[in-house]
């Protein structure tokens, strides 16, 4: 894989007609990918491909991936990658959801996967995994202005519950239950009874009563069921005659009683369920019968989209005025009192800096953005003590569940952060995938210039700051005079090559 994979979905360039997006998605049961057409403002599907790939059964408890399921699964994204080997990097968006959060090393997985598909692969958190299948939905079937729904989507290793109005999600949660992990965890020896599923039924049910009186308290004027449990369970309710499609709490029970019938999963017999579906079904139905339980549900209908859909309209959004990144920097500055003034004198010279050296190191718009943000959330850390405020910062980044990031580039953000002060640490960067390091380390020495040169939270603008790459040497030069004025700014220059050694950076600072 070249290095010209960057961090991905941004969309630096307008879309123009005509223009074609993919959006893959490596559930925990089904690998996904769909491809769509921007035509006349609207996104058009052109195609789709979907897999059984189930990833979560080749999860060993350990952490490691069993070598038989990692190979189906770079097989699958082999396929998907000759299918949008032309689309342009920046038009196509891959997602991991359960079962590579439960990976001990998710690296050991996805840098073949990403080699296999030819693009880059984003891990995101359930909170965002739960956004991104609201956002389809919405999309598929537009809500009324003042309606709440209520979604929920049954994978193979997590379960999302969401509450939105309109487009918005209001309410996300993200539960460890799913078809995949449900039967192999209470079903693992093929045997099915009343009594393992009335205590089973109690196990997940504790789950989703650790919000249900929230939920219940906002309310919702209807249900949608997203992804392929709950469509599975729709078309067998629907061939037993039981309702048109939906899933009603008087049908459930009746399915649920004809696949009690059977001794053993291999034996299940539901009108209208594929082979396919068969061996995790019974996981799935106890999470809706949970579902249905603890919520209170009536009836839920069933979704023709989910989260590749979802994913396809946050691309459009994002590196535009309604990038819902923007809009969670904006609450973060907010929440954490942040100086506004300060931080947009930082940015400013930040994105001077970068203008300069951009072609020269290969900084591209999702760089930009990644610096512009870490400018203006570098001081989110004093709230908590001025004492170690960077390592402060980059924590609350990597471990707050921040909307329309994935966590690579929520560990990207908090690298910056983290590295803009006092000596960096060669254990700074771990967490990122090799092909993120070269930017985030250039980045980190711009940052940390612009930090330090408005130290003194001055309004007067820099009046000299030129700046030179060539490889891993960066020089800069300012106005001898200004600099000579700020001793203490002149000393702390003087230093910072040391401090930045881990970087593997050369600076030079030249006073002219």
């Amino acid at each position: 894989m070249t290095d010209t994979l960057a961090l991905a979905g941004s969309l630096a360039d307008p879309l123009e007609d005509g223009d074609s997006l993919a959006a893959i998605d490596l559930g925990s049961n089904s690998f996904h990918m769909v491809v769509a057409r921007y035509t006349l403002g609207q996104l058009r599907v052109v195609d789709r491909l979907r897999e059984t790939v189930r990833l979560g059964e080749g999860l060993d408890g350990k952490g490691g991936l069993r070598a038989e399921v990692r190979q189906r699964a770079l097989e699958c994204l082999s396929r998907f990658g000759q299918r949008i080997g032309d689309i342009p990097p920046q038009r196509v968006r891959a997602l991991a959801t359960n079962a590579v959060r439960q990976l001990a090393v998710p690296q050991a997985f996805l840098v073949p996967a990403e080699n296999a598909l030819g693009h880059a692969i984003e891990v995101i958190s359930g909170r965002e995994e739960a956004r991104l299948i609201y956002l389809g939905v919405a999309h598929a079937q537009p809500p009324k202005p003042t309606h709440r729904r209520l979604v929920i989507d049954i994978g193979g290793g997590s379960t999302e519950c969401i509450i939105g109005s309109g487009f918005d999600a209001i309410e996300r949660e993200s539960l460890q239950v799913g078809c995949i992990g449900s039967t192999r965890r209470f079903f693992g020896n093929g045997k099915l009874s009343r009594k393992r599923w009335r205590e089973a039924l109690a196990e997940v049910s504790a789950e989703f009563q650790q919000f249900a009186a929230a939920y219940r308290d906002l309310g919702w004027q209807e249900a949608l069921g997203a992804s392929g449990t709950n469509k599975a369970i729709g078309q067998i309710c629907a061939a037993m005659k039981l309702t048109k499609g939906a899933v009603t709490a008087e049908a459930l029970p009746q399915v649920r009683d004809q696949l009690l019938a059977a001794d053993r999963i291999d034996d299940i017999d539901l009108p209208g369920l594929s082979a396919e579906r068969r061996p995790v079904i019974a996981g799935g139905l106890l999470v809706l019968e949970a579902a249905f339980r603890t919520l209170g549900l009536e009836r839920m209908a069933v979704s023709k989209a989910a989260l590749r859909e979802g994913v396809l309209y946050d691309m459009l959004g994002r590196g535009s005025e309604d990038d819902p990144r923007e809009t969670s920097i904006a609450s973060l500055t907010l929440r954490y009192g942040i100086d506004a003034a300060q931080a947009a004198r930082v940015e400013q010279t930040a994105v001077r800096l970068f203008d300069q050296v951009a072609r020269a190191w290969q900084l591209g718009a999702d760089d930009l953005l990644m610096l512009g943000w870490a400018a203006r959330l570098h001081e989110l850390g004093l709230t908590i003590a001025h004492s170690q405020y960077h390592v402060h910062g980059g924590y609350v980044l990597e471990h707050s569940d921040i909307s329309g990031f994935s966590r690579q580039e929520q560990q990207f953000l908090a690298a910056l952060v983290r590295t803009h002060r006092r000596k960096v640490p060669k254990s700074a960067f771990d967490a990122l995938p090799e092909r993120l390091l070269p930017a985030a380390r250039r980045l980190s020495v711009l940052l940390r210039l612009a930090v330090l040169l408005n130290r003194g939270q001055e309004a007067q603008a820099i009046p000299r700051l030129e700046a030179v790459a060539d490889g891993d040497l960066l020089v800069v030069r300012v106005e001898r005079r200004w600099l000579d004025a700020r001793p203490l700014l002149s000393t702390d220059l003087q230093g910072e090559p040391a401090d930045i050694a881990a970087l593997d950076i050369g600076l030079h600072i030249q006073a002219v």
